[in-house]
């Protein structure tokens, strides 16, 4: 039997979310410093040093990944869900420039004149994203200037002129010694500022102290809406099918592993991608190569899918990218408007048996000839932050003609596990309505573990769904923990609740155990592959990207989700003649 999760309240996370959504119903801009103090009190599991005056280089290194570079010169941001929500409020965000965080998706734009940075939110997730972020980087980024504006250190700093070399390293090692730094911290700081960069934004921090300021604009759930409904116009226009009469397989996940998958375009570049590895070594991923088992459990093919994006740009190979592309049936929509979602539309009938990866053709070619007479479509979406998935899949399923199934798969933590490893839950608890959702997974392990070479599968698990990464502390963690969940991400209650808005004749309950076991008239599949260990602490995003080493469970997981596809629709068509 599966009892509903307590209602878990932590005092100073509830604190510090009542404390900027109140503080943002103001029209004029809010100081993220009026936020430093709740912030800090939360104690939060990514920002566990923010009320000591050491330095949280992990801390700041996420943050900062997940925002745009020109933040260090922003002294205003606005948010809001659309252009014209913006050019009414006299901010012309089409005129300025586009800027894009390199560990985060969001539509964002810079007028250096005036210092602004505009940023386009898709739901409350977003801002429950966006601004643990920048409190965590104004926190740490005047630690830095406390540190470096006063002294010698200041002095040589200011001094020094920039040059295409490494700074000296008498100056790195006093930077180290001022700020309290070792090797490995020095380290994670060039993976957000490297080289010359690093020494350039310290100069910086030593004669600047940070003091940013927010504003939202529309942000009743309307606006919300609306976004998503433009965002869903674009898409329509841009597809070559009547989405209103075709049925579809909306799966969720990322906009490479898919199309890689079935477009043959690695197998048909796998010379050139290896003369590649060998003489340009990007990565230095030559000795991975080399270490790879040249046996079919898919080794080889990942390591080459990997290549393609390096490679493509390398070469300058996008318009071959796309014919390949277009000759799979595979059509992106890469820019829709408002949100920075792409959605793909993949036409079965155009999938290939000689084409598609080899572990795919699981029946004889008379039966992937079946597929030739259908009408499905695959429709991926690169997966969105937190509750824009549930606007999302409300505004799909209002929209096509039929669903067939509904695939989810991502990224993220788990509590039990190792970096690298599956998790499939069949119960989700959802912090935003605090339902417990159960459902019947169509995944097992055994539909991934044979395709994962490096980590482990665990299926029958039990899913958290947080409002954001930094809205977390450990004891809010242990508390799921002792409860048997395991698995903390942002996106499946969202899903889940816009399903059940899809199966039932009403809105999604609150803090209910919902049964979608017997309603439910289509295939629900939820994957999950580790990118983080919050509570071991043996390896977190803090400090490492997934990079190369997530490519292992990222196909083992799309093979799984596409076998899943490819198999009902055969047996559907089966079912027609």
């Amino acid at each position: 039997m599966v009892r509903t999760m307590p209602v878990v309240h932590n005092e100073e996370i509830e604190l510090y979310i009542r404390t900027y959504y109140s503080l943002l119903r103001s029209s004029a801009p809010v100081r993220i410093r009026s936020l430093e103090e709740t912030h800090a009190a939360m104690n939060s599991s990514l920002h566990q040093q923010a009320a000591s005056p050491d330095i949280d280089v992990s801390a700041l290194v996420y943050s900062a990944l997940r925002l745009p570079d020109c933040i260090l010169e922003t002294k205003l941001m606005v948010m809001g869900q659309m252009e014209d929500v913006f050019v009414r409020s006299g901010y012309p965000v089409t005129t300025w420039q586009a800027v894009k965080a390199r560990a985060r998706r969001r539509k964002l734009y810079f007028n250096a004149e005036t210092s602004t940075l505009a940023a386009f939110v898709a739901s409350v997730s977003d801002i429950d994203d966006l601004i643990p972020c920048l409190t965590t980087l104004q926190i740490e980024w005047n630690k830095l200037h406390y540190r470096l504006s006063n002294g010698s250190l200041r002095t040589r700093l200011l001094e020094y002129k920039a040059t295409h070399g490494a700074p000296p390293i008498d100056l790195v090692q006093e930077i180290s010694a001022t700020l309290n730094l070792n090797e490995a911290d020095l380290a994670k700081l060039r993976q957000v500022w490297p080289s010359q960069q690093l020494i350039t934004h310290l100069q910086k921090a030593a004669v600047e102290r940070m003091d940013m300021r927010v504003t939202v604009l529309g942000s009743g759930l309307s606006d919300y809406r609306r976004s998503v409904q433009y965002w869903w116009s674009t898409v329509a226009e841009a597809s070559p099918h009547d989405l209103s009469e075709r049925p579809v397989y909306f799966v969720s996940s990322n906009v490479h592993s898919t199309v890689n998958l079935i477009s043959g375009f690695a197998q048909e570049l796998q010379g050139e991608l290896i003369d590649f590895v060998q003489q340009e070594n990007p990565e230095e991923l030559l000795a991975e190569y080399e270490r790879l088992p040249k046996d079919e459990n898919g080794h080889v093919p990942n390591f080459l899918y990997y290549l393609l994006r390096p490679y493509i740009n390398h070469k300058h190979l996008h318009a071959r990218l796309a014919q390949f592309e277009m000759a799979a049936g595979v059509t992106r929509v890469s820019d829709p408007h408002c949100l920075d979602v792409e959605a793909q539309i993949i036409d079965m009938r155009r999938l290939e048996w000689d084409r598609v990866d080899p572990r795919l053709r699981f029946c004889s070619k008379e039966e992937w000839a079946l597929l030739h007479q259908s009408d499905a479509l695959i429709f991926n979406i690169d997966y969105p932050l937190g509750m824009a998935a549930y606007h999302i899949f409300s505004q799909m399923s209002t929209a096509v003609g039929r669903i067939l199934g509904v695939y989810l798969l991502g990224k993220a933590a788990t509590l039990n596990g190792r970096v690298g490893d599956v998790m499939i839950p069949n119960v989700v608890y959802d912090e935003h309505s605090r339902n417990s959702y159960l459902f019947r997974n169509c995944f097992s392990a055994q539909d991934v573990a044979r395709f994962l070479n490096f980590g482990t599968v665990f299926d029958n698990q039990k899913s958290v769904t947080v409002r954001g990464t930094i809205l977390q502390n450990r004891d809010f963690m242990h508390i799921f923990y002792e409860e048997g969940y395991t698995d903390i991400e942002m996106e499946a209650g969202p899903y889940l609740s816009a399903i059940y808005e899809d199966v039932y004749p009403r809105r999604y309950p609150l803090n209910e155990i919902v049964n979608l076991f017997i309603n439910a008239p289509y295939d629900i599949g939820l994957i999950h592959y580790a990118s983080d260990t919050p509570i071991s602490r043996r390896q977190t995003l803090l400090s490492k990207s997934l990079s190369y080493y997530g490519v292992d469970a990222t196909y083992a997981t799309t093979i799984a989700v596409l076998r899943r596809i490819l198999q009902q629709e055969i047996e559907r068509q089966r079912a027609l003649l």
